[in-house]
């Protein structure tokens, strides 16, 4: 097999080696199959393009060509022409598939299921990597920079996996992009021919030059390896000794392990992943604090968005318009004048380090005083985020309702609106039977509403023989909701998905909010909430009461009073008589008037309540120890790729800039740094050295090659005739001005280049690769293993025969 052939064959491999860390994305993993065989024939394909050959982008333009056919076959066959031949119809249907794809990661956790909008996400994204690192490593004969498409490959795989074995993909991916290089590597070393094994062996040893073999020619090979197992090896360390990254909804580790440490920021991904972490995570890291002037927090749930839909796959929020945020949010929908209610006011500190779209606020609100670009979804109550906008260190002020329904008003509930019932009793086909059946059975004798939802209520929590289990997967569907019917264990997902399911099918409207549980009171009067507080609790409508917390997780949050029949549902939180405060805050006074009329009272129409204090998070955010980390990894990463440059400037300032000493010796050693050095320049200009010309004809293929001007062709051909003066002449005169004539050939080579290569000339000289031979050079000194150091040819001295 060529060397060509061999480098295709590496690039096909390390792109299926970096694509296998997504696997564990999506179940079941077939798609791996077809995305191999698809891979396989279009770097078939840049094989023959190149064998013919074909200009390279053309080979590229066939490339992508055929990538389009191939998904075309596999994917919107039925509206192709001819059945593979792309048309207007068919680029619609992958264009639809994509959009459901990308619906579909939004909606899934991992592992999601293997839906054809995510195959041809995974498959196409796979080919499209694939032409990327064939056409910078084998078409255009760079592998270094197909690095890039593969990381990025491997970059979405963690981004979204929450796997433990994260390091082992990486490696099978860094192998991949090794394997590449050192294909590349031997492929390049073919083309210079045998390698020099070094300088003559003793008297009576083999002999050396060319035609010698010795372990000189397999030095660059060994280093290679060195330092690709060195890189490997720092890339694995590093990232463990960071800290994590945190990733969710809710706030906790977006890894899912549970390990990590803090300190980063927390995005919008699913929420009910992000609440499993949040539970497992072995320390109760704040994400907010609040004060209130209710008289108890045992009610006081912090609720971020309703979960309203139910497909069958998964429980998700509907998709509705955006409104301004007015001033006062309007009353609750279903909620009568009969029921009490009391207003109470809270101010909210979100820590900086907790940052999500969605705003955690007491349900229902009826003001919220906030800063920053935040939206109002009316249906649900909820206010989203605009333009980026997050509760990152968020301090807020919110009014709210503290709705008191007596056990005879939820019994007595009127008549639900058709409408409402219609979208909010929907269950899917897939639903099992025994979700219905198990709900009559729990029900059986309930004369209305209400005494079926405590029934409910009572079945998980306490009567039904069901534990609280954390590590149990999380998952809303169908089959999830059957298994936790039938293994009787889980958590707070599967609790209230549940109930709110069967709520559904015995016609009782129902939705899940997810957000916190009141949290832990502290000695100075606030309530801290942390990652553990995160919770999901089922939501059921009654017509005069309007959506009603339930609670059927076992030994998670409280359960509602008026679930209780016949039974008040407690003290009502009172204004006039604020949480008391040890730490010397301001008093809160009520702005609900005595004279207030009870009917008014009721509706909320008295005021509100002076808000107590701002409170300061316990969480002060990442500390400055780890900002100074990622600081100096940043700074490392930036400055990596660009020490050839400062190396080159430190060897060239070091050749050109001694002028001291005047004996023969300097003088040959200065002459040779100055040839050496043009030598160099011309080579970071394109212009590769061919050690087998002299230095004369040596000087003639770079000014014909750089196109230099008569002042630079005449800098060249001076340095050059006064390397023959020091290597040939009996009594060498010594030149002068040598470093300026260099000088003027770097000059003329960068006026002669374009702009590409004077800028890659700078930052990424290609001469740079002689780092990599001197550490290989003073590698086998330092051990022994070389006998002769090999030499640059141009400090050897030419044979006889060359001039």
């Amino acid at each position: 097999m060529s060397g060509r052939g061999r480098l295709a064959l590496c690039a096909f491999a390390a792109t299926l080696m970096a694509a296998c860390s997504m696997l564990p994305l999506v179940d079941p993993a077939t798609w791996i199959l077809q995305a191999s065989f698809l891979l396989a024939v279009q770097c078939g394909v840049g094989a023959l393009g190149r064998r013919v050959p074909l200009p390279r982008l053309l080979t590229v333009a066939v490339q992508a060509i055929v990538m389009v056919v191939l998904l075309t076959v596999a994917f919107a066959r039925e509206e192709a022409l001819a059945g593979f031949v792309p048309g207007p119809q068919s680029i619609q249907g992958l264009a639809d598939l994509l959009t459901a794809g990308a619906d579909d990661v939004g909606r899934y956790a991992i592992p999601a299921p293997s839906t054809a909008g995510i195959r041809l996400m995974l498959v196409g994204g796979v080919l499209l990597i694939g032409l990327a690192v064939d056409a910078l490593a084998v078409t255009f004969r760079s592998a270094a920079p197909a690095g890039l498409p593969l990381l990025a490959l491997y970059s979405v795989a963690a981004g979204l996996s929450n796997g433990s074995a994260d390091w082992l993909w990486f490696l099978l991916a860094a192998c991949g992009y090794l394997l590449l290089l050192l294909a590349e590597g031997r492929d390049r070393l073919s083309q210079w021919g045998r390698v020099f094994a070094g300088a003559a062996k003793p008297r009576g040893g083999p002999s050396s030059g060319i035609g010698a073999s010795g372990n000189g020619a397999l030095a660059p090979v060994r280093t290679g390896r060195r330092i690709g197992a060195l890189a490997l090896g720092i890339a694995l360390v590093v990232p463990a000794a960071l800290p994590a990254l945190d990733g969710g909804l809710l706030g906790g580790t977006g890894g899912g392990n549970g390990k990590g440490r803090g300190g980063g920021t927390i995005s919008a991904v699913n929420p009910l992943v992000s609440l499993q972490n949040n539970l497992n995570q072995p320390e109760n890291r704040e994400v907010m604090s609040y004060r209130t002037n209710a008289t108890s927090t045992q009610d006081f749930y912090l609720r971020i968005l309703a979960l309203d839909q139910f497909n069958g796959n998964e429980w998700r929020a509907s998709t509705r318009r955006l409104k301004d945020v007015p001033k006062r949010l309007p009353n609750p929908a279903g909620l009568s004048p009969d029921v009490a209610v009391t207003e109470i006011s809270t101010n909210i500190s979100a820590s900086r380090s907790y940052q999500q779209t969605y705003l955690p606020l007491p349900y229902p609100a009826t003001e919220v005083r906030v800063g920053g670009r935040w939206r109002y979804e009316p249906e649900g109550r909820t206010l989203v985020g605009d333009d980026g906008e997050t509760t990152g260190g968020a301090q807020y002020e919110v009014s709210s309702l503290v709705v008191q329904p007596t056990a005879r008003q939820l019994a007595g509930a009127g008549t639900v609106p058709a409408a409402l019932r219609r979208e909010y009793t929907q269950v899917p086909d897939s639903l099992p039977e025994m979700v219905r059946k198990t709900a009559a059975e729990v029900t059986a004798g309930s004369t209305n509403a209400y005494e079926q939802a405590v029934k409910l209520q009572n079945y998980f929590a306490s009567e039904g023989g069901f534990t609280y289990d954390t590590s149990v997967n999380s998952g809303t569907g169908s089959a999830a909701i059957g298994r936790f019917l039938r293994d009787r264990r889980g958590f707070c997902v599967h609790f209230s998905f549940t109930m709110a399911a069967m709520a559904r099918t015995l016609g009782i409207p129902a939705r899940v909010a997810v957000g916190f549980t009141p949290g832990t009171a502290q000695s100075d009067g606030s309530v801290s909430v942390g990652l553990r507080d995160a919770h999901a609790w089922p939501e059921l409508y009654f017509e005069g009461v309007g959506w009603t917390r339930f609670e059927p997780t076992p030994t998670r949050g409280s359960t509602p009073s008026y679930t209780v029949p016949d039974t008040p549902s407690g003290d009502a939180d009172d204004p006039a008589r604020p949480e008391a405060d040890d730490s010397a805050a301001a008093p809160v006074t009520p702005s609900a008037s005595d004279s207030c009329p009870a009917q008014e009272r009721r509706q909320a129409a008295c005021g509100s309540s002076a808000l107590p204090g701002a409170v300061t998070p316990t969480d002060t955010g990442t500390p400055a120890g780890t900002v100074l980390g990622l600081v100096l990894v940043a700074l490392l990463v930036l400055l990596l790729p660009l020490l050839p440059m400062f190396w080159r400037i430190r060897v060239r300032a070091r050749r050109l800039g001694s002028s001291t000493g005047r004996t023969p010796a300097d003088a040959t050693t200065r002459t040779l740094a100055a040839w050496q050095e043009i030598t160099d320049t011309a080579w970071d200009h394109g212009i590769e050295p061919d050690e087998s010309q002299t230095p004369r004809k040596a000087a003639a293929r770079v000014v014909r090659m750089g196109r230099l001007d008569t002042e630079a062709a005449a800098a060249v051909h001076r340095v050059a005739g006064a390397v023959e003066q020091v290597l040939y002449a009996p009594a060498p005169r010594p030149g002068s001005g040598l470093a300026e004539d260099a000088q003027a050939v770097r000059a003329g080579l960068r006026d002669s280049a374009d702009r590409f290569t004077r800028f890659r000339a700078v930052v990424a000289p290609r001469s740079a690769v002689r780092v990599v031979w001197e550490v290989s050079e003073r590698r086998a000194a330092l051990t022994g293993r070389w006998r002769a150091p090999q030499r640059p040819a141009w400090l050897r001295r030419p044979s006889r025969q060359q001039g």
